[in-house]
């Protein structure tokens, strides 16, 4: 560790902006933690923002006791991104405590973090910094002010990017990286996302958007022409019959209704993809096996399963409950995670998947007990509510090709 050592006391100065920890290695607890400079009584100290599940917590700390509370986030967390004035800074840590770290020189000094305590909330996209497409989408103006009415689109935007910033350590940035939008229906996080990994982040990708609807894939091209975004295309297609492409990074789906959900998903443990970010829709297909007379365990469940609204709403449950367990099965380190709050629509849920280390969808030995335990549990709640869901039987023929 005493690269890294030499790294945290490197970066921990005025030029400092700030820095994201996550990948933890134990479940449960701590999942991500943010880092920021803040001034207090004229004295530059760094703010830990640390997160569970359903909170979060704040210490400040001075120089060296952030460089000791870094030293203890290496052997908790195995990737971090930090950036400074001059640099951005990626960090993997293995199993084993390696470190490797990967440093990209910045083409202009960035500007320095702002170090007031009380500073409204940072938004990847920035009010105030006029995005040609947020205009073009309605949601931001030509002097960059947020349209009212489009607030909480734009912080559905700037939370999905948080999401991705959060996966880009197991992002390659020596090649050209391919990433498919199944259903992207209006595209606006799709332009985020060229937006943010191309213009802002410097990566070379190309992004697919792929939907049924021809007008509006139509309009999505213009807009795509319209900025000059090269390497982004947007098609007329379905997601179970696509087959455009023979390798894919990362696959993103949100809101695919019910099983067009399972589908994408499917394609990406198929291509290997190593990230796929999914929000759900519409999870109709078990509550219909359940009306049928499944998932009755033996009258256990009548509390739930005897009322429509009750019985709908288990089975979207168990559905992504379900669908992060396959994909665990299928050597993916699997989040379930909100994506804006509940207030906004109760379709909320996002999976995260991130392949784990390897290049083949089988694990290596040492992550079988994980791969094994997730294939158990996912028999004994088949078994038990009588349940067969697409995704099951999907990937159940890849993995026995």
């Amino acid at each position: 560790m005493k690269e890294l050592l030499t790294l945290f006391n490197t970066v921990l100065n005025k030029d400092f902006i700030r820095a994201v920890i996550s990948n933890p290695r134990e479940k449960g607890g701590i999942v991500k933690v943010k880092i920021r400079p803040l001034e207090l009584k004229g004295q530059l100290v760094f703010q830990f923002e640390s997160f569970t599940a359903k909170q979060a917590f704040h210490k400040n700390l001075d120089r060296d006791a952030a460089v000791r509370e870094l030293s203890g986030c290496a052997g908790e967390f195995r990737q971090m991104l930090i950036e400074t004035a001059d640099a951005e800074y990626t960090v993997l840590i293995s199993k084993k405590g390696k470190a490797t770290i990967k440093r990209k020189q910045r083409r202009e000094k960035a500007q320095a973090a702002d170090l007031s305590h009380n500073r409204q909330k940072r938004y990847i996209l920035e009010e105030g910094k006029y995005v040609p497409f947020l205009r073009d989408l309605g949601v931001m103006t030509e002097d960059g002010k947020i349209v009212r009415s489009r607030t909480d689109k734009f912080r559905q935007i700037n939370r999905f990017l948080e999401f991705i910033e959060d996966i880009l350590p197991q992002l390659d940035r020596d090649r050209e990286l391919t990433i498919l939008d199944f259903g992207c229906g209006k595209s606006y996080l799709t332009f985020a996302m060229y937006y943010y990994l191309h213009e802002l982040s410097g990566y070379d990708i190309r992004i697919v958007g792929l939907d049924l609807k021809e007008d509006v894939i139509r309009h999505c091209s213009r807009l795509a022409e319209q900025y000059g975004y090269d390497k982004l295309t947007f098609l007329t297609g379905d997601i179970a019959d696509y087959d455009g492409v023979d390798q894919v990074d990362m696959v993103v789906t949100l809101h695919a209704c019910d099983t067009a959900t399972d589908y994408a998903l499917a394609k990406a443990v198929g291509w290997n993809a190593k990230v796929s970010l999914s929000v759900p829709c519409c999870q109709h297909e078990l509550n219909a096996q359940f009306s049928a007379g499944g998932g009755s365990g033996d009258g256990l469940l009548a509390p739930v399963m005897d009322y429509g609204l009750l019985r709908e709403r288990f089975a979207a449950l168990v559905t992504d409950g379900l669908r992060a367990k396959y994909l665990e099965r299928a050597g993916y380190e699997t989040q379930v995670l909100e994506f804006i709050d509940m207030e906004h629509t109760p379709k909320n849920i996002l999976l995260r998947a991130v392949r784990r280390n390897g290049d083949k969808i089988k694990n290596t030995a040492a992550e079988s007990a994980a791969v094994r335990r997730a294939a158990d549990d996912i028999v004994k709640c088949e078994q038990f509510l009588q349940a067969s869901p697409t995704l099951g039987r999907l990937l159940s023929d890849i993995e026995g090709e």
